[in-house]
């Protein structure tokens, strides 16, 4: 095969290890042989992507018929990628939004794609349409906003009569003014569609495990090549694109943000990288915060020391907080927790630490951050909100440990998977050798 890799599915029909066609012009994205390669070297299966798709649409329907909705409208792009697992400009239609998809009760699928083109979802046949007309943003339509709002309003009423009766319900994740107001006008109920999708997601199934443990993989193959070239005299740019190169050369995707800081910038946390040199014997932080293969999300954070010397006693000490801090946490992680125990159990920070504690403790996790957002117990009574947890969620581990006015700051960060019976940690990535003595 020209693609460099034996199929584990069925290989007279030239497929590859996802149960994909190996199809070398393919529109339909994926990894990377690299990526299949290296995959097959550590032992991880790929998931079965056919599988993995018609159990997050089962999800939706399921989630639809139980909150007795008419259907679930969508534009949210990973909410649409979850419901179709389809592509198109993700970043560009995050704010030009014009692909939507509506999911009915009976399982019919609507995708409007930009510029209606149809061969960008014909690999997925739960797709059950194509249309194009779901733009209301003031870019492209202009003075015709109402207009082309009230078209697709009509357009919606249609199919809900058609799969849903007389039920009026839809829920809607995100969308215009305009889409809201023509939406009523048509007699349609807009509900909440957020908490649809998001409790929806948050429970991983085994093809999707599978998927965020090949993400995982890769993502930690590009941060070990980024560690390799960190260096002094390179900028936080030179060392931060080493991560994206290296991503996108597996089938990684994209990146949410572009954390990481070194030197005095590493604390306070979530400054950006930019233009500064690295200097010698000096802490590099970061938080990939990365979509990578299958457009799942490895968030991993680690802080390094780089150069020839030897970390100080304070470094050493700040990282040794965090990673108390994170593995602590970690093994309190099982089903049945509620999150508020969450936010009061576990590793305490000290004092000096408390006033730049990172937002949250733990966060849900999947196509990107996803809820929960489990809040610190000084947090609890703004913040905090009922949930408890369940298996199959994926968590985020978080800790920031920096001082108000010092220095140097440390950031760490793991993946976790809820099981049946507690958790597994999902990440491998090293912690730094000389910060943790």
């Amino acid at each position: 095969m020209g693609s460099g890799y034996t199929p584990r599915i069925n290989p007279a029909q030239g497929l590859r290890p996802d149960n994909t066609p190996d199809d070398n012009d393919r529109v339909e994205i994926g990894p990377t042989a690299l990526a299949f390669n290296e995959w097959q070297a550590a032992g991880l299966s790929a998931p079965d992507l056919p599988q993995m798709r018609a159990y997050r649409l089962q999800r939706l329907v399921d989630a639809i018929v139980e909150r007795d909705l008419a259907g679930l409208l969508m534009y949210d792009p990973l909410n649409v990628r979850y419901a179709t697992d389809t592509t198109n400009m993700q970043l560009w239609c995050a704010h030009n939004p014009c692909r939507a998809c509506l999911v009915l009760p009976d399982g019919h699928v609507v995708l409007w794609e930009y510029g209606g083109l149809k061969y960008m979802s014909d690999f997925n046949p739960l797709v059950s349409e194509v249309r194009s007309g779901a733009s209301f943003f003031y870019f492209a339509t202009g003075s015709r906003t109402e207009e082309k709002a009230a078209n697709f309003a009509s357009t919606i009423d249609e199919l809900l009569r058609e799969h849903s009766g007389d039920n009026r319900r839809l829920a809607v994740d995100k969308i215009q003014i305009a889409g809201v107001e023509a939406l009523q006008k048509a007699g349609i109920r807009v509900c909440d569609g957020e908490e649809v999708t998001e409790r929806t997601r948050a429970i991983k199934g085994e093809q999707e495990i599978l998927a965020m443990r090949c993400a995982m993989h890769a993502c930690e193959q590009s941060i070990a090549a980024m560690r390799d070239m960190a260096r002094p005299g390179l900028t936080e740019n030179d060392i931060w694109a080493e991560l994206h190169k290296e991503n996108i050369r597996r089938g990684g995707e994209w990146i949410e943000t572009r954390i990481l800081a070194s030197g005095p910038r590493t604390n306070p946390w979530f400054q950006e990288c930019g233009p500064r040199v690295l200097q010698n014997n000096e802490l590099l932080a970061f938080d990939t915060d990365l979509i990578g293969c299958y457009g799942m999300c490895a968030d991993i954070s680690r802080t390094w020391f780089i150069g020839d010397g030897q970390p100080t006693a304070r470094q050493r000490e700040l990282h040794s907080i965090a990673l108390e801090h994170i593995q602590t946490n970690t093994e309190l992680l099982k089903p049945g927790l509620s999150f508020q125990e969450l936010g009061e159990m576990g590793h305490q920070l000290p004092n000096e630490f408390v006033a730049q504690r990172y937002g949250s403790r733990y966060h849900g996790v999947g196509l990107c951050d996803e809820w929960p957002a489990i809040k610190y117990a000084i947090d609890w009574h703004e913040r905090g909100y009922e949930g408890v947890l369940e298996p199959g969620m994926m968590l985020c581990v978080e800790a920031y440990i920096g001082a108000v006015g010092e220095r140097d700051g440390v950031k760490l960060e793991d993946q976790v998977l809820i099981t049946e019976t507690g958790y597994e940690n999902l990440t491998n990535c090293p912690f730094d050798a000389l910060l943790t003595g």
